[in-house]
């Protein structure tokens, strides 16, 4: 199964991701060549009239492109090349801010001006941007300005650029939303996988996937252009949804591991810590999404480096459970480095000062490809080891029930097993039941020792062997019981006939007792419409075996049962002949040797 995986979704998976990159990187490189970026930045207040601040030739930073948040409204400034094509909307990625303003100026001093609040932006198809339309764009525009009031991440500053079209549904742009409509489409795999999974072995960990995955899907919708062709929604609800849902996906991915390694190969320490990685991550997601100004300056670099704990204790939990022989994790290792890298450039390029923040989206499709590909192959593989383990386990389970059914010496079944079946046998027509005691079986033990005494047991459950009309049991002791299918009179003769045999098959087997072992029994015939169970009918063939004893021992004392309450009585000697009743509610027959 896991081969037939691998064949027909893995290897086109990884053509299809090869594709996905480099049509992502010719598509980077041809948009690049149409862009416009910003030249020079400045901070302000909302309150300053944003005409001035944008005409005033004080305050620009066109040297320095380390970008602040401490001021309440951030300006960039774009120069209008007539190389260039005319610009004709702003794009930037998506993060929580107030507004954003448009003011295109023109070579005369004209200044044509837009103003656009959060709930309003547009998403562009372009995945993680929005878009703001520019103003009175003509051949006369030399300059753009876009100030971008109370911006939370310093990503929105440096990825802001102009261009001249939302990227239209052309060519390129349709290959890449079906490559990733087909990566979509292959992540929902797995899902079907584990529904099967699930219903054969309900382990945690499957579950844990399964949410893993849709979490995937999810962040995938929301980060391309896929939500935008689908739905469209405005930019800052897909902000916030791509906020939360990448905390859920950090929380799953720990709930996954802390349940997919095996129980043995991970530290204990480090089986707690992720479960406060999840708990964590999905309140730095949640708390981030709905508080975004709160330390707006700084709260874009503690919420990235607050992931740092996180990554640390995913690697730390890997290491330790390959280092203790865990088979899961390797196949986690492997899925989980690309989106271990991509986390890491995150992280570096959003804490360190100095570095622009980088996202590492086709890095980021690329693992979450990767994780979800390898770590299903790893539950397949966790999923084939657990149920060969637990197949053993049955198989083992069953041995000793079935040991704990037999007599250990005699190899008959126990009085455990015969009241356990009793009932099934009786439909079955074993309507006859006979107890056996074997004759001064006590002599034997104190004479010739225990060990002939067992030779003996052995010998007799020989002589009451099993087949498809009888069933033997050894009670304990030298007692032992025989259930008989057929007729009165053929079940009798069945039971007669071994507890006969006993004699010659003891002396066979054990040469030297110096005299012959014989035994009494005591058998009832019963319709199984009598009405009685094992216990009352036991206790009447035990009262049977109880007159053969009394009677001189090597004999048979039978009766019939027609109901539970009047059974007819007779008696014979041992040669058949009647007998007067002796006030029992049964009918009685007696046989000797």
């Amino acid at each position: 199964m896991i081969r037939k995986f691998v064949r027909h979704l893995l290897l086109p998976s990884a053509l299809c991701f090869a594709i996905l990159v480099l049509q992502g990187m010719a598509q980077l490189c041809a948009a690049q060549s149409l862009e416009t970026r910003s030249l020079c930045w400045k901070s302000g207040a909302i309150s300053d009239d944003l005409a001035a601040a944008a005409l005033a030739s004080g305050g620009w930073h066109c040297e320095d492109r380390i970008y602040s948040l401490e001021g309440e409204r951030v300006l960039l400034r774009f120069e209008i090349s007539p190389e260039t094509a005319l610009p004709q909307y702003l794009y930037s990625r998506r993060s929580a801010l107030s507004a954003v303003h448009v003011l295109s100026v023109d070579g005369d001093g004209g200044v044509h001006q837009s103003s656009i609040s959060a709930g309003d932006i547009s998403s562009a198809q372009s995945g993680g941007y929005f878009k703001v339309p520019l103003p009175g764009m003509t051949d006369k525009t030399k300059r753009v300005v876009a100030a971008f009031d109370l911006p939370s991440h310093k990503m929105t500053l440096e990825k802001a650029y102009l261009g001249p079209s939302d990227l239209p549904l052309g060519q390129g742009n349709v290959r890449s939303l079906i490559l990733l409509a087909a990566l979509a489409g292959m992540l929902s795999m797995p899902l079907l996988f584990n529904a099967a999974f699930y219903r054969i072995l309900r382990e945690p960990f499957v579950l844990w996937h399964s949410m893993l995955t849709i979490s995937l899907l999810a962040t995938i919708l929301v980060s391309s252009g896929l939500a935008v062709a689908l739905f469209d929604p405005a930019a800052m609800t897909l902000s916030w949804m791509t906020t939360v849902i990448f905390g859920l996906t950090v929380a799953f991915g720990a709930m996954f591991t802390h349940s997919f390694i095996e129980a043995d190969c991970l530290h204990p320490i480090l089986r707690r810590a992720l479960l406060w990685c999840a708990a964590w991550a999905v309140f730095l997601g949640v708390f981030h999404a709905a508080f975004p100004f709160v330390g707006r300056a700084v709260q874009s670099t503690l919420y990235t480096a607050a992931f740092a704990p996180i990554i640390a204790v995913f690697v730390l939990s890997l290491i330790s459970a390959l280092r203790r022989g865990s088979r899961a994790a390797k196949f986690q290792v492997i899925g989980y480095l690309p989106m271990t890298m991509a986390g890491l450039v995150r992280l570096a390029t959003g804490v360190v000062p100095g570095l622009h923040s980088n996202d590492a989206m086709l890095l980021f499709y690329v693992g979450c490809a990767c994780e979800v590909l390898f770590t299903t192959l790893g539950v397949a593989d966790r999923f084939m080891a657990i149920r060969r383990q637990r197949d053993h386990a049955r198989f083992e389970a069953d041995m000793l029930e079935r040991l704990s059914e037999r007599d250990a010496l005699t190899g008959l079944l126990n009085r455990r097993a015969m009241e356990r079946d009793f009932e099934t046998l009786r439909a079955e027509g074993y309507g006859t039941i006979a107890v056996l005691d074997l004759d001064h079986f006590k002599s034997i033990n104190d004479t010739q020792g225990h060990l002939v005494g067992d030779r003996v047991l052995k010998a007799v459950a020989e002589a009451l062997r099993s087949d498809e009309n009888v069933q033997a049991f050894r009670l304990g002791g030298e007692e032992f019981v025989l259930l008989v299918r057929g007729k009165d009179h053929e079940a009798g003769e069945r039971a007669e006939r071994r507890r006969q045999a006993i004699s010659a098959i003891v002396g066979n087997a054990v040469p030297g007792l110096g005299k012959p072992v014989t035994a009494s029994m005591g058998m009832i015939h019963a319709r199984a419409d009598v009405g009685l169970g094992f216990a009352e009918l036991y206790e009447r063939a035990d009262k049977l075996l109880y007159d053969a004893k009394q009677a001189g021992r090597n004999r048979t004392v039978t009766a019939s049962m027609r109901n539970a309450r009047s059974d007819a009585l007779a008696r014979s000697d041992a040669t058949g002949a009647p007998m007067p009743a002796v006030g029992s509610p049964m009918a009685p027959t007696q046989m000797a040797s």
